[in-house]
């Protein structure tokens, strides 16, 4: 096994339903199957223990990859967190006797995030929605139908840890609230220093969190964030199996971008709530507020200003105290239409625009351009200078998520200009 280098991935999710004819052997009696997130295998002489299933429709690629492997009984279903991707394919993995473990806020989540289904989906569409679509495609060919995605409830949930023993291995379920969700948990195998970490630490290993995803989720505070990077260092893990890519070994390469994480979100927390107490704005803050070169993490999921913002609004809430209008029903783009009209039309605004682009201002040109198409919706040239913007921005990032948003636009834009 290859210990993979810290920070070597920049954001983003490869899906290979058809491309993973086998389980990957991580030891003598654990396997990894890939998708949107990792399933795991665990091998014992009285059965089998699956952590996380994927979602609904990649299930299927999980299952024929451990099935392959092994086809004892699965004793225990094990899930590190609600979202879908780990929870999707637990009705097709649970056999007769299948105890679920979660955390008890496990229902809690999964119950919200039905509620929210439709809103929820529809705002990560621009991130996930062309790897669904295709892991869909290519499961529907092979089986001829999609399996549903499961919304399962738990057989044993807990509130700050468990455990339990199999064949001789023990397996403990421990609470990490700092996780991507609040009812996270990570499961240690004490006897071989393993741990199932989820995305307790985010998406990416060695990369910021995101303290709130552009795609909606509920703000996660730093603080606890901090506390839950402590409570798993403390295991002093020899390999972590992540929620995605590949594994990470090594207890003090594991220890060193643990402590490096926990001091970087540290920093931006105690760096944000000193603007905050000064009396500066979100929005200096967010310029301004960066890590010192011995912090610096990866930001290829998360970044620093976002989480400025986010522990900002956590504290003081949405009102930024910057204009009256933020407290009644008016957006901030209300005016654009009246403002084009005063600065003469669109043509004006347009050229305007592209100055500021020229000047390396993107985030400016796409401002103007805005304002423009407030006043004429199919203005070419605005349309024009806001695609070499978000253009010039993708080129400046690697970060899945802005690379997502900025790359769907960039396909909004191009479809309007034909």
């Amino acid at each position: 096994m290859h210990t993979p280098l810290y920070r070597s991935r920049p954001g983003g999710f490869e899906l290979r339903p058809a491309s993973m004819p086998q389980a990957l052997r991580i030891n003598d009696f654990i396997y990894a199957s890939h998708g949107l997130s990792n399933s795991y295998l665990v091998l014992t002489s009285e059965g089998r223990v699956v952590i996380n299933t994927g979602m609904g429709f990649e299930a299927p690629v999980h299952k024929r990859n451990f099935d392959a492997v092994d086809r004892s009984p699965v004793r225990y279903i094990l899930l590190t967190q609600g979202h879908v991707d780990h929870v999707g394919g637990v009705d097709l993995f649970r056999e007769a006797g299948t105890r679920v473990v979660a955390h008890a806020g496990n229902r809690g989540y999964q119950d919200e995030d039905n509620r929210l289904r439709r809103a929820r989906s529809e705002r990560s569409a621009f991130a996930f929605r062309k790897t669904v679509a295709q892991g869909m495609r290519a499961t529907g060919e092979r089986l001829g139908s999609v399996p549903a995605q499961s919304v399962p409830v738990p057989d044993l949930t807990f509130e700050d840890e468990v455990a339990f023993e199999l064949g001789g291995l023990r397996f403990e379920l421990l609470a990490t609230p700092g996780g991507e969700t609040t009812e996270s948990m990570v499961v240690w195998l004490p006897q071989h220093e393993i741990l199932f970490s989820g995305n307790v630490f985010g998406a990416l290993w060695g990369h910021i969190p995101n303290l709130v995803t552009i795609r909606g989720d509920r703000y996660r505070d730093a603080l606890t964030v901090v506390a839950t990077i402590e409570k798993v260092m403390a295991l002093e893990p020899r390999l972590v199996l992540y929620g995605h890519h590949e594994p990470i070994e090594g207890k003090q390469l594991i220890r060193s971008e643990l402590l490096r994480l926990r001091d970087a979100v540290q920093h931006v927390h105690d760096r944000t709530v000193e603007y905050m107490n000064e009396g500066k704005d979100v929005w200096t803050a967010m310029r301004e507020i960066e890590l010192p070169p011995h912090l610096e993490v990866g930001q290829g999921y998360g970044q620093v200003s976002w989480d400025v913002r986010a522990i900002w609004e956590n504290y003081l809430g949405w009102f930024h105290q910057h204009s009256t209008s933020e407290l009644y029903a008016s957006p901030p783009w209300a005016a654009d239409a009246d403002l084009a009209l005063l600065a003469g039309g669109p043509e004006p605004i347009a050229a305007r625009a592209r100055r500021r682009l020229e000047d390396g201002e993107a985030v400016l040109a796409i401002r103007l351009a805005e304002v423009e198409l407030a006043a004429a919706p199919d203005h070419r040239a605005a349309l024009q200078v806001s695609l070499d913007a978000h253009r010039v921005l993708e080129g400046q990032t690697q970060n899945f998520w802005l690379l997502s948003w900025l790359r769907d636009q960039i396909d909004r834009l191009g479809r309007k200009l034909g």
